[in-house]
């Protein structure tokens, strides 16, 4: 009796802290928490000797060292937000100098032929894929993640680089991983091909079938991959091509950042109402094993600073915050050894497709952009209100949604 009452003291105290947790600090704690086995192994060279790699039952067959650049690369692009702002003297603070410095660490051995962990560059058309989530997150965290690297690792980074031109990208979304790795080129300084930008850009354009939505090729398909790549990449490539909205491009006069950014904050605004009034979202199309991946648009939208007056920072951060909490407040989402596992929400490896590994899932860490948002930004310091379903369910007042010509 008195161990049962002992568990009920020590249940009621966790609830008690968890509680009194800021926004802020909850989602610290599980970005955190997703980026340690990454990035803890990775740094010491570690990585591929020591997760614990989950294949989809339907696995394609390709080279499961893919897993790595997936899981890698694909948390950086999430982190690296967070990961730029400056040091300080908070625990917070002290955390982030910590990973950022394990994360630098991480870089240079991903390039490295002599690291354990250098990966798999020249194998796989997969590749490309996960390269352009790392030319991604030092588009996003350049001046902290990719200035800080010593120029052997950089000249690494812009010869593989250079080197995936050898996979031609079917006629997808795809086509935006080969944009977003030219767009860093020519960020660095580096050579970029600018056709395989221009090119991917005009069918960007050509993709829009209206009201924020993209088709994923010629095809529509409804799935979250307006979520996962082509609003994301699409925008953050034009911003690159164009010089944030600055300049036309003489040969690609259908690309306009500014219009490409209006659609994408009425996908935000579609975004913020299908989360329901506990904190939950739609399950539906194919790689929804990637979690709060889905709401990469509105986390862009919030830490860019680019949120439609439709959607107050409150309301966003008090919708975000709740479907995090849905999905990471207990442990049934990371295996034995503390890496994402198979599933949506738990271990449900039936429902991950044949390209799935338990590397794709760390898309998830993309809905953790406003992150790099500092502590004392009107986006966590804001009231939390409530979002457009809670309201509306609530009986309250509530905005009419409309097209978006």
């Amino acid at each position: 009796m008195k161990n049962i009452f002992a568990a009920l003291c020590l249940l009621l105290f966790a609830g008690t802290m968890s509680a009194e947790k800021t926004d802020r600090e909850v989602w610290v704690d599980v970005l955190t928490r997703m980026a340690r086995p990454v990035l803890d192994n990775m740094s010491e060279g570690n990585l591929q000797k020591n997760m614990l790699v989950e294949l989809s039952p339907t696995w394609d067959g390709r080279n499961q060292k893919v897993t790595y650049m997936e899981c890698f690369g694909r948390l950086m692009a999430g982190m690296a937000p967070w990961l730029s702002l400056p040091d300080d003297d908070s625990k917070e603070g002290r955390l982030r100098a910590e990973l950022r410095e394990k994360a630098l660490k991480s870089y240079a051995n991903a390039v490295d032929p002599e690291s354990p962990d250098y990966l798999l560059w020249r194998e796989e058309g997969q590749t490309l894929v996960d390269a352009a989530y790392l030319a991604e997150s030092f588009l996003r965290g350049y001046d902290a993640l990719w200035e800080p690297l010593d120029s052997i690792t950089k000249a690494r980074y812009i010869d593989e680089f250079t080197r995936l031109r050898r996979v031609d990208p079917p006629y997808t979304n795809w086509l935006l991983f080969s944009a977003t790795i030219e767009s860093f080129l020519k960020r660095a300084g580096a050579q970029p091909d600018w056709y395989r930008i221009t090119s991917a850009l005009r069918k960007f354009e050509e993709w829009y079938v209206g009201d924020g939505f993209y088709s994923d090729g010629p095809d529509f398909a409804f799935d979250y991959y307006n979520s996962f790549v082509l609003h994301p990449m699409g925008v953050e490539c034009e911003e690159v091509l164009t010089d944030g909205g600055k300049r036309k491009i003489w040969n690609c006069s259908d690309v306009d950042f500014e219009r490409a950014k209006k659609r994408m904050q009425k996908y935000g605004i579609v975004l913020e109402r299908l989360i329901s009034p506990e904190g939950t979202f739609p399950v539906y199309g194919r790689s929804i094993t990637y979690r709060t991946g889905t709401m990469q648009p509105l986390a862009l939208l919030s830490w860019r600073g680019w949120l439609p007056e439709e959607l107050p920072e409150g309301q966003v951060r008090a919708a975000l915050t709740a479907v995090i909490k849905n999905m990471f407040s207990d442990n049934r989402n990371f295996n034995e050894k503390g890496f994402l596992t198979l599933g949506f929400n738990g271990k449900q490896p039936n429902i991950s497709d044949w390209y799935t590994n338990n590397g794709s899932l760390y898309m998830a860490s993309l809905a953790f952009l406003p992150l790099g948002l500092p502590a004392d930004h009107s986006f966590w310091t804001s009231e939390p209100l409530p979002w457009t379903s809670k309201k509306a369910w609530g009986g309250q007042d509530f905005p009419k949604d409309h097209a978006w010509q």
